[in-house]
């Protein structure tokens, strides 16, 4: 009888389960029979997986909770390492999630078993001593960014360069007119997307700001219309009751539906993150502004390694949308910037075509690539796959 194919993946969050379960459907594709363990999603649990813990018990954020729950953490994660050593499977990926995956990734890699890690922490930004941990927790780290690779070639760790999901799903040219007769805006409507983020924290900092910048943005252009997506029903009552302050904006709140909301808009101000790589996938002008805590901004911009902190600029080299942090996040900087998109088309032409360059390097089929990598790994250890 031939020998089942196990492997081991822990998932830490909605994200990971996203990347976790395409990874397995392409995986399957290529191992007859391969079977998976750990712990993952509902979209991993639909593919086959079997989770020895619910996911939602990893899903911890912040400095207080992570503390909060450590002692349940550290025996979820001592049962893993015990479980894959005495059942060892033929490669163990862990998913992002880095504080949890990679203390576990290096006690297998210790036992013998095989390791890679999907989703490059962001050791080239900061933090960077890191990578010393990483190079002994893991025999391969699959990144999605091009500009990952550099630091794990310096330090002699296994990379491949498999692309981002995001830019898979993405389609290279999307329709703003479907987009906008979905959510009952008009062709000609001057749209300004206005996204201060998902967590709670952020929209009580920006909300107020991006609302005040709007305002600023009206006296130049009294004809734009302003819509802001809700990340989630905390946040739609949250911007709701901070808007009782701005009831003079043309402004329409939604539930969800963000992707359709950037590629309905003519420009976005946005908060720094995921966001801005989503906005650049599908093409739009931005703004990227944030403000954190005074302590928490110090700390970590001491620790910064690079020159910016969005996405797109991080990509190409230099700074292709305005960043405006911390003290520069004002309302009158902000709507300065952003007003340029309505009053040189020949700026956002230029703009639209070193996004969809971006987007072209980025779409490199990621789940297959990165299966592909994994089965190289295999090769490389003599594990027979059929």
């Amino acid at each position: 009888m031939t020998r089942k194919i196990k492997i081991g993946l822990v998932a830490g969050e909605a994200s990971g389960d996203i990347l976790g379960a395409a990874l397995m459907k392409a995986l399957k594709q290529r191992i007859p029979g391969v079977e998976f363990s750990g712990i993952g999603g509902p979209r991993m649990l639909a593919e086959g997986f079997h989770s020895f813990f619910p996911q939602e018990r990893l899903a911890v954020m912040g400095l207080v909770e992570p503390l909060k729950r450590l002692p349940e953490l550290l025996r979820i994660r001592r049962f893993l390492t015990e479980h894959f050593i005495e059942h060892p499977p033929a490669v163990f990926i862990g998913i992002d999630a880095p504080d949890f995956n990679l203390t576990l990734e290096e006690n297998l890699k210790k036992a013998g078993v095989t390791t890679a890690h999907y989703v490059s922490p962001s050791v080239w930004a900061w933090r960077q001593g890191r990578i010393h941990k990483i190079k002994r927790s893991v025999d391969l780290m699959l990144a999605l960014l091009p500009f990952e690779l550099p630091i794990y070639q310096q330090h002699e760790i296994p990379v491949a360069f498999v692309g981002h999901h995001l830019a898979d799903e993405i389609p290279l040219h999307v329709d703003r007119q479907t987009a906008r007769a979905a959510l009952g805006l008009k062709a000609e409507d001057k749209i300004l997307a206005l996204l201060p983020g998902s967590r709670h924290g952020e929209v009580e900092r920006l909300g107020p700001v991006f609302f005040a910048a709007a305002r600023e943005c009206l006296k130049r252009q009294p004809d734009l219309k302003f819509i802001v997506p809700a990340a989630s029903p905390e946040r739609y009552r949250q911007i709701h009751q901070q808007l009782g302050g701005f009831a003079d904006l043309p402004v329409e709140l939604v539930h969800g539906q963000s992707q359709q909301v950037m590629t309905a808009a003519d420009a976005l101000i946005l908060a720094s993150g995921t966001t801005a790589l989503e906005a650049m996938l599908l093409k739009r002008p931005m703004v990227v502004s944030y403000q954190a805590a005074w302590l928490t901004f110090k700390i970590i911009w001491a620790m910064l390694k690079v020159p910016y902190v969005a996405l797109p600029n991080l990509l190409a080299g230099r700074e292709l949308v305005p960043e405006l942090l911390q003290e520069n996040a004002q309302p009158t900087l902000i709507a300065q910037a952003v007003l340029r998109y309505f009053e040189d088309s020949a700026l956002v032409d230029s703009l639209c075509q070193e996004f969809d360059h971006l987007h072209r390097q980025l779409r490199c089929d990621a789940s297959a690539t990165a299966a592909d990598a994994i089965i190289t790994l295999l090769a490389q250890r003599d594990v027979e796959l059929c």
